[in-house]
């Protein structure tokens, strides 16, 4: 499989990285009329080094000004190889150990050190210029970094260079092209007739020309009109290369370096990261805790705060855990690496690793340590039911997303015991489930408790107390009934074996209430009367007449007056004896010896209830 790999030129300004570009690859990467006319790099520059059957390789030349130190970290961002570039006649400066200590901290271990200008120095002070680079290096990822002496100028070293660039590049295994797409955005740009290009190195997977892309954090959706690499139309672009891409329905003020293309809507939109970080070695200024910074992470640059959860200062180059809470949206994943810097007095503080793109705000303590230091050393496996328990039922994809696993190794978690899809492409496990369930329990319990008339609590009570996510709790819910945990009638929720009851210390004075409703026969009195009677306690007034009435022992007349159900069964089944063919109220009124206040609410009350029907003055018995 042929491997795609992009070099970065790092180093001081001045020492000769474009002209060491030029001399490699026969390109002039300062296309910019300032850049020809200061003669120093301001932007990226790029051109190819190589393409072959094996291998393309591109070179990204970044600018050596402190001013420009954005630009170097967002080339840097992708590439797989870099060569330090230090003038023979000039020797390491501020720039190169800053551009030194930036690429250990994203993470580049594979490095060449370029001697440039060496034919404008004799060959002792060559020799110094070299041991003095070599002591730079010593420490550091780079300490066996192999030294070239070279000259653009006259073409000394420049093909010895090159093959070892290419040597390298090939003991390198190829970036992962599988999973999501993910490009970083350095440059936007607008061809004539074309449209908005965005240009970067691919972090991961692969695209093909025609393919929807989503332009984030915006989030809006584009497609990839058309691809190139280094100008040329390519059918497809992958992991490791320099591409650009012709975005379609995207205007150019609508993108800008910092934004991610990425095939998936998926993708993690965040402003709060936790991070592995280590300080530089050599600080001017204390590193506090709150203190505002400028993250770099891919091609984005952000300010945000510092926030440390077991010290209030940092000191040493120790690894801390910790976190930056940003002050815009990005998008990242896990093991993406990044710069802090400060703002003033502008400086680069340390770097390090994204161990969870989804942060929340966590108690300054040990146990928010222990949390991060799981997330930090913990298996696949473990950091995904992490996730889950917060989260308690999460889209496979989103997971895929947040926690930067691919979604072969998603499926392959899946497959381990406990792990269950309650609905097509969401995923939970069985101990949030069974966590679920007790909680609604307990939730019922509490209920019935407080409130032992009702027949059951409503399930959108339940579902806001639990706070469990809509579409799981419906899961849970059918999960428990089958299992005889609870019982559903309508939208409404108990236990199963709970009855509704009157609370024991109201037992004899509600039965002494029903009782003298019993008493009072169709003459129907005030439900509120013989409540306060009772001596019952009036919160519970209106429970008491809903639990009776639903029981069956009581008929309410109207919103007032209420009788028993025994005795509106009677008199009922007394009117149907004497008057079977149907009845005027007069004669209801005569059979049953109630005054016209009392007939006419039990007449309706038996329309309502279904039993007759009125007819003009008549009502007539149904079935």
């Amino acid at each position: 499989m042929k491997k795609f790999f992009t070099v970065g030129m790092a180093g001081h300004i001045d020492h000769g990285k474009t002209s060491l570009t030029k001399a490699l690859t026969n390109v002039d990467t300062d296309r910019l009329k300032e850049e020809k006319k200061r003669q120093i790099s301001i932007e990226l520059g790029f051109a190819r080094l190589v393409d072959n059957e094996q291998m393309e390789a591109s070179i990204v030349d970044m600018p050596g000004h402190e001013r420009f130190i954005r630009q170097m970290i967002a080339g840097s961002a992708g590439i797989n190889l870099a060569v330090l570039v230090v003038a023979a006649d000039e020797g390491v400066m501020p720039q190169t150990r800053e551009h030194l200590e930036i690429l250990e901290f994203l993470g580049i271990s594979r490095g060449i050190v370029a001697l440039t200008k060496s034919d404008a120095v004799e060959v002792d002070f060559l020799e110094l210029a070299r041991e003095e680079v070599s002591l730079e290096l010593e420490g550091t990822v780079f300490e066996q970094s192999p030294i070239v002496t070279v000259s653009s100028l006259t073409g000394m070293g420049i093909p010895e260079l090159k093959a070892l660039i290419i040597n390298q590049l090939q003991e390198l295994g190829p970036l992962d092209a599988r999973g999501s797409f993910r490009m970083p955005v350095d440059q936007v740009f607008t061809v004539k007739g074309h449209g908005t290009v965005a240009r970067g190195t691919v972090y991961n997977g692969s695209l093909r020309e025609g393919e929807d892309l989503y332009l984030m954090p915006q989030g809006k959706k584009t497609r990839a009109r058309q691809v190139q690499v280094h100008g040329e139309n390519a059918a497809m672009i992958r992991a490791g290369q320099r591409a650009a891409i012709n975005l379609g329905g995207i205007s150019q003020d609508e993108a800008e370096r910092g934004n991610v293309l990425t095939d998936s809507p998926h993708a993690a939109v965040t402003s709060v990261i936790d991070i592995s970080l280590k300080a530089v070695k050599s600080l001017e200024h204390e590193i506090k805790q709150r203190m505002p910074v400028k993250c770099y992470i891919g091609t984005a640059e952000v300010m945000g705060k510092l926030v440390f959860f077991d010290r209030n200062s940092l000191e040493g180059t120790e690894e801390v855990l910790c976190q930056v809470r940003l002050e815009e949206n990005i998008i990242t994943s896990r093991g993406d690496r990044l710069i802090l810097r400060r703002p003033s007095p502008a400086e680069t503080i340390g770097g390090g690793w994204v161990i969870d793109p989804a942060g929340k705000k966590y108690k300054f303590g040990p146990q928010t340590i222990e949390m991060l230091t799981l997330k930090e050393k913990g298996t696949p496996s473990e950091r995904l039911l992490n996730l889950i328990h917060k989260e308690k039922g999460i889209a496979a994809g989103s997971a895929s997303s947040e926690l930067s696993l691919a979604m072969e190794e998603i499926s392959g978690i899946l497959e381990e015991d406990g792990w269950i899809l309650y609905k097509k492409g969401f995923i939970s496990h069985i101990s949030v489930i069974d966590d679920a369930e007790k909680t609604i329990e307990t939730e019922l319990s509490q209920f019935h408790e407080k409130d032992p008339l009702k027949d059951g609590m409503n399930k959108a009570e339940l579902l806001s107390r639990s706070k469990i996510p809509g579409d799981l709790f419906e899961f849970v819910l059918s999960r428990g009934e089958q299992d005889g945990k609870w019982k559903r009638t309508g939208s409404f929720l108990k236990k199963a074996g709970f009855q509704p009851h009157v609370p024991r210390e109201w037992e004899k004075r509600s039965e002494s209430m029903m009782e003298k409703i019993l008493n009072g026969g169709l003459k129907a009195g005030r439900f509120e009367e013989y409540y306060e009677a009772a001596g019952l306690p009036r919160t519970l007034q209106t429970d008491v007449l809903q639990y009776f009435t639903h029981k069956g022992m009581l008929i309410q007349l109207d919103d007032q007056r209420v009788v028993h159900q025994g005795a509106f069964n009677e008199g009922t089944a007394l009117l149907k004896e004497k008057v079977p063919a149907g009845f005027e109220v007069a004669e209801a009124k005569d059979i049953l010896g109630l005054s016209r206040k009392h007939i006419i609410p039990f007449l309706e009350a038996l329309d309502q209830n279904g039993l007759t029907k009125r007819e003009g003055n008549q009502r007539v018995w149904l079935g």
